[in-house]
């Protein structure tokens, strides 16, 4: 069952992104979140309640107040188009969730531009609903740009790393 403070926190992050509709399925509870435009219910199978939900409208405030939202927008495209200029591997976010470059704050990133991975290389670490889920490289290569900095909320499919493969 899902914790009302999970839940807030979900509301949250699908308030902050892209992402449209989330749905979760965990241990028999299904929990499903849409964004405005659509009736927002989250229906709990394990107890037949149902809670409705309109957000606040969303105020023009800027995830990550030092880059303009255009500039944001413009580098996954400036990453693919250079994926295919030189033949790049890139290592997208499998889920939206908050990027970690290393396993604690005190320790050293996984990798660094100029570092060697192999296919079961840990890359770094994406946080979704207090769960850190490790993201391995799955291409063996050199690790040639890093397209987003720790603690920056990423989302589905959002290119995380450039690799030259071998």
């Amino acid at each position: 069952m899902f914790k009302l403070s999970e839940i807030k926190e979900l509301i949250k992050l699908v308030d902050q992104t892209s992402v449209h509709e989330l749905e979760i399925e965990n241990e028999g509870t299904r929990l499903l979140i849409r964004k405005p435009g659509k009736t927002e219910v989250v229906n709990v199978q394990a107890a037949p309640i149902t809670h409705t939900y309109t957000p606040a409208p969303l105020q023009a405030q800027p995830v990550h107040p030092a880059a303009p939202a255009a500039a944001q927008q413009a580098a996954p495209e400036a990453a693919q188009s250079r994926t295919a200029a030189e033949n790049l591997h890139q290592i997208v976010s499998p889920m939206v969730g908050t990027f970690y470059s290393a396993p604690s704050p005190e320790a050293g990133p996984f990798v660094k531009v100029g570092d060697r991975v192999q296919e079961k290389s840990v890359v770094c670490i994406l946080e979704a609903m207090k769960l850190m889920n490790e993201l391995e490289a799955e291409v063996r290569g050199e690790i040639v740009e890093i397209l987003v900095s720790n603690g920056q909320l990423v989302e589905y499919g959002q290119p995380l790393f450039l690799v030259k493969p071998e």
